[in-house]
């Protein structure tokens, strides 16, 4: 396994977009990584809404002990059960995360990748990941497409990395190119986790290399690029803010868990 480098020399936050070597490296490998995009006014705010609400518990959030993934307490009422595995609905939490979303060097590189018109779903991702020392579990390997039910299996997510982030606090590894790969449903477990006893999948998961992330570095990637997280080693909180776009030509599917919740139309690019 290696590590991850980025498409091309580090962009400033005002800049317009992304470089035609970033738009290709997305092409080919699924993500691209753009360092220091998020400012340290972003980061400082969300952080501090972030501790806030997990200090108040409010809702609405997801506790570890409801994903029972690996290294998560098995009841809210076991030690640890009331760990905090992500604060759901961002955007309603304080406006600094739609000013986020609604940046133009958000925008305009989400419409590069999408076109010009950019739809946030509500319903999914629309949340900063909490990945608490102790208690935090593992997330297997998996697409995030396989929760989702769009027209086209083509969204992008949006990674910002509040402090930085690599595999001993559990930052997240992908599998460059794997969102160009075509799997059967034999490749994947009950709960649509891609097998590591499976041995066609074994070449695929030896291509994996973690994403290494400081603090106001964001990773783009598609919705079929295989990711995983392991556990959080350290004794600090790992936050991380991420949203879902899609294009305004590839609604939701109707009667699906996409469909509901709602959906935030974002400014045309500049």
């Amino acid at each position: 396994m290696g590590s991850v480098s980025t498409a091309s020399e580090p962009v400033l936050a005002g800049s317009a977009g992304f470089s035609d070597e970033e738009v290709r490296s997305f092409e080919e490998n699924g993500f691209v990584i753009v360092r220091g995009l998020g400012s340290d006014e972003f980061c400082t705010r969300m952080t501090q809404v972030t501790r806030e609400h997990l200090d108040r518990e409010i809702l609405p959030l997801e506790y570890e002990a409801e994903v029972n993934y690996p290294g998560a307490p098995a009841t809210l009422d076991s030690p640890g059960g009331r760990t905090i595995r992500r604060l759901k609905q961002a955007h309603s939490r304080d406006i600094v995360f739609t000013e986020w979303v609604c940046a133009p060097f958000i925008q305009n590189r989400l419409s590069q990748l999408l076109g010009p018109e950019v739809v946030m779903p509500l319903a999914h991702h629309n949340c900063v990941m909490t990945k608490q020392p102790n208690h935090s579990s593992e997330t297997g390997w998996h697409q995030d497409i396989r929760y989702w039910s769009f027209q086209r299996p083509d969204l992008v997510s949006v990674w910002l990395a509040l402090g930085n982030e690599y595999p001993k606090n559990g930052c997240l590894w992908v599998v460059p190119g794997s969102h160009r790969m075509n799997f059967d449903r034999q490749q994947f477990d009950d709960a649509l986790f891609f097998r590591k006893d499976e041995p066609r999948n074994q070449p695929v998961l030896e291509a994996a290399i973690p994403v290494e992330l400081q603090r106001g570095d964001v990773l783009f990637f598609h919705c079929r690029t295989l990711h995983f997280a392991s556990r959080n080693e350290n004794a600090e909180t790992k936050y991380s803010v991420v949203f879902t776009f899609r294009s305004a030509d590839n609604p939701p599917l109707p009667g699906s868990r996409s469909e509901n919740g709602g959906e935030l139309l974002l400014p045309r690019a500049e």
